[in-house]
């Protein structure tokens, strides 16, 4: 590669790496994720790539070397076909969307409990890194809950990022209260007998972030998971909820990779004990961020049409949308 490819990526229309990204260590790291995880894992690190590569909205400055230099190559080809072309909407947008919505919500439901300690539980963690980029979780334990290697090799790269020479002024700290790994499967009940191990405590008010992880569990296996944080709910702790569910229609686009599903989740979330719940799309009022500049974008269109049609009228194509969902738990509600 280039020298001039080597650095950090700070505009939405340069990519560069920075040599931590192409150190050897790195590298080998990543080439065992290549050959041992599965399609689940490996969407955490295409998560991260975007995060990335979209760093002039989303900061995130462990982002590029948790994707690995081959994802992020090809993410870049693919937004720079996508402006070329003058596309409506540009590869990761939805995803940029996505995280930002998570942050906001998430800073704005800590803000609600009006103070004290608070407990994040990170479901399927993937490569997410909060902990390390979000200022206002200063007073805050958070769980980050994932297969055991996945976690394992995070914390390898993190490592890297840490020791290297980009970190000599040590800005890559934990900026939680404390951060504990919980090595759990989530399609297997003892999931939160393990976080309980870990310290978490239901009494205290905690927010459960479920971000790109429902879709991809089996029917069986997602509501299992909604049950179980639903009878985890304790009327002495204010509780909230913030996932993203997929619909059928957005499902079915690849039933190889997405299961779970619901058209209704303002209707699904009372069953487990939630209440106040709010349903977003991509391209309403907190869910845009000024990422969506061609008013004839597809997020803009579909938004406009009713949750209870399956076909967009204009061209035939089914009517995918991912909603984003807050719900709130007792006392709140």
């Amino acid at each position: 590669m280039a020298e001039e490819e080597r650095a950090t990526s700070s505009d939405a229309n340069q990519f560069t790496l920075r040599d931590l990204v192409t150190s050897d260590e790195v590298r080998e790291i990543h080439l065992t994720i290549d050959k041992e995880w599965g399609p689940l894992q490996q969407s955490a690190r295409q998560t991260a790539a975007i995060r990335a590569l979209w760093g002039h909205v989303v900061k995130d400055p462990l982002a590029d070397v948790l994707a690995g230099e081959r994802l992020l190559h090809g993410l870049y080809e693919k937004m720079k076909r996508d402006r070329m072309s003058n596309a409506k909407e540009i590869s990761g947008v939805m995803l940029a969307i996505r995280t930002l919505w998570f942050d906001a919500r998430l800073e704005a439901a800590i803000e609600a409990f009006g103070g004290g300690h608070v407990q994040l539980v990170l479901l399927g963690a993937g490569m997410d890194a909060r902990a390390y980029r979000l200022s206002y979780l200063k007073n805050t334990t958070i769980f980050e809950l994932d297969f055991p290697d996945l976690l394992q090799l995070k914390s390898d790269l993190i490592k890297q990022a840490i020791a290297s020479s980009d970190n000599q002024t040590g800005r890559l700290t934990v900026s939680s209260d404390k951060l504990i790994h919980v090595p759990a499967d989530l399609r297997k009940p003892n999931w939160l007998q393990l976080l309980r191990d870990s310290g978490f405590s239901p009494g205290t008010n905690t927010v459960w972030l479920l971000e790109g992880i429902l879709y991809y569990l089996s029917h069986d296996d997602a509501m299992q998971v909604l049950e179980t944080i639903g009878h985890a709910l304790e009327k002495t702790a204010h509780t909230v909820l913030l996932a993203d569910i997929m619909n059928k229609s957005a499902v079915s686009l690849s039933n190889d990779i997405y299961q779970f599903y619901s058209d209704w989740p303002d209707q699904l979330l009372p069953r487990f004990g939630f209440c106040n719940v709010k349903v977003s799309q991509i391209g309403d009022l907190d869910a845009n961020f000024g990422l969506l500049t061609d008013p004839e974008n597809l997020f803009e269109r579909r938004r406009k049409i009713p949750r209870s049609v399956d076909i967009d009228p204009l061209d035939g194509s089914p009517c995918c949308r991912l909603y984003f969902v807050e719900a709130t738990g007792s006392p709140l509600g």
